[in-house]
């Protein structure tokens, strides 16, 4: 069985500080980037004009940075058995 090397973060329009707390309140195991200028999330198309509270998507991006897929309707209840099954679509062994 191949073993698949995965990088995973989030990303908020919070400020630094804000995702500090917020992820040592739920003992995260991973980072939270912070853009509360927005920029980022302007340029992928999670905040646009009907829209200044940014949309909760998931990137899958690959290793030469291209965006391998966009899932726009995240669920939180089910997003981690989700995000494993799409992996395992994006990458068969």
């Amino acid at each position: 069985m191949r073993s698949l090397n995965v990088a995973y973060f989030t990303a908020s329009c919070d400020s630094a500080d804000e995702n500090r707390r917020f992820a040592e309140s739920l003992k995260a195991d991973y980072p939270i980037l912070s853009d509360p200028g927005k920029a980022t999330a302007r340029a992928y198309g999670v905040v646009h004009e009907n829209r200044n509270l940014p949309e909760r998507w998931t990137f899958y991006i690959g290793k030469d940075g291209k965006i391998l897929y966009v899932d726009r309707q995240v669920r939180a209840s089910t997003a981690a058995e989700d995000v494993v099954s799409k992996l395992k679509e994006l990458n068969p062994q």
